[in-house]
């Protein structure tokens, strides 16, 4: 088995603001985006080009992303992450903002 079969990456499902349609794309990093808080970064894109079926999606993915270093996506816009591969490490984001405080809303009396 090749090292890139062996090294992990990241599936992430996102819909694409632009076309509308659910994207399924590799790549092997994932951080957080310095854009702010409701973006991550996705970069070093993987795309399978030793399969003998050309698969549409992909291929048109993959010229959409040739010249791309990095992708910011919202987090509204992502449905799911999966890591894969047999090197695992987890998602570990610098600004990490699991910790935020939500203030309590003035509640409204019930409407008779």
């Amino acid at each position: 088995m090749s090292e890139k079969k062996t090294r992990a990456f990241f599936v992430v499902t996102y819909r694409d603001p632009v076309e509308g349609k659910t994207v399924v794309l590799r790549a092997r990093k994932v951080d957080d985006s310095p854009l702010g808080l409701s973006f991550i970064r996705l970069s070093d894109f993987v795309f399978d080009t030793e399969s003998l079926v050309v698969k549409p999606e992909e291929e048109n993915l993959r010229k959409r992303m040739e010249h791309t270093t990095s992708l910011h996506l919202s987090i509204y816009h992502v449905i799911s992450i999966e890591e894969v591969g047999m090197e695992r490490a987890g998602l570990k984001f610098k600004s990490d903002k699991a910790n935020l405080f939500v203030l309590p809303t003035a509640t409204r009396p019930p409407k008779d």
